[in-house]
């Protein structure tokens, strides 16, 4: 009887300390990571119809050369890179969206170096391992089949590749701009700026915390998933981190800054590229 006692005891303090946790916590009991709730999403009919299929296009790199670097899991990962006109320490790292490092990207990749005058050291990095979807359906697996584990080494090793006194810029969309917030996390000191686009943001606090880059949020108030509502408690969590956020919100749904989907939308796709180059500069 007495031990029967001690267990109800026992049992009934741990059930109080999980209730006051779930109370307090902003993460909440569950949920999910934020690489694996975009993850998620690539199992919704209605997201992965957001996405239309890429209109083919090839893109003639002016400097820009595929580049293979080591990640921490021992396997090879792979990014396409130009180099700064003169040796620098200040990088780039920009991540795809949901569709690969395809030639659209590598378009990106070219302009932000042009933009930033040959300064900086520009790498879109590959979470896919050299795979690019051509459908919507083949992006959702290939979203899937990314961990958490294999995506933090191919970025340590990015980290690695730049070296131990580079400086880093992160910048991605869609799926990438999730990769933005979590590459910084993982550069920890390194990191000294972060531009994500419609990503999904990470909402553990405690995460945010070690937070060293400066973020500025590029977002669509027509997302229903990424919605205003998700973008409005990042900005409310990373307050509570006393991290530094801006965010520009436009009018405007998913993907509106890609020029393969027929959403694009030059005006605002314009406005955030000045945008983000111009705090780029700044905090680089």
């Amino acid at each position: 009887m007495k031990n029967t006692l001690k267990i109800l005891t026992l049992l009934s303090i741990v059930l109080l300390a999980g209730a006051s946790t779930h109370e307090t916590s902003p993460k909440g009991c569950c949920q999910l990571p934020a690489i694996q709730e975009f993850a998620a999403l690539a199992a919704d009919k209605d997201f992965v119809n957001l996405h239309e299929n890429p209109m083919p296009f090839t893109y003639q790199t002016v400097g820009g050369e595929m580049i293979t670097f080591d990640a921490t899991d021992g396997q090879k990962a792979y990014g396409f890179m130009i180099k700064a006109k003169k040796e620098s320490k200040k990088y780039l790292f920009i991540f795809h969206e949901w569709w690969g490092l395809n030639d659209y990207i590598k378009q990106e990749t070219e302009k932000y170096y042009t933009a930033l005058k040959g300064k900086v050291n520009v790498i879109a990095i590959d979470l896919y391992d050299s795979k690019v979807a051509a459908t919507r359906e083949d992006a959702a697996k290939f979203v899937q089949s990314v961990s958490t584990e294999r995506g933090k080494a191919i970025v340590e090793g990015a980290l690695k590749y730049a070296g131990a006194e580079a400086e880093i810029a992160t910048l991605g969309w869609c799926f990438g701009g999730g990769w933005s917030l979590q590459a910084a996390l993982i550069a920890q000191q390194q990191a000294k700026a972060c531009v994500i686009y419609y990503g999904m943001p990470e909402k553990d606090v405690e995460k945010l915390k070690t937070l060293n880059a400066k973020v500025l949020g590029v977002f669509a108030s027509q997302e229903k998933r990424i919605s205003p509502e998700v973008v409005k408690q990042f900005e409310e969590n990373m307050k509570i981190a006393k991290k530094s956020v801006v965010v520009k919100q436009y009018d405007a749904d998913h993907a509106f800054a890609n020029p393969s989907n027929p959403k694009y939308n030059k005006e605002f796709a314009e406005d955030a590229f000045e945008h983000s180059l111009k705090f780029i500069r700044k905090n680089l």
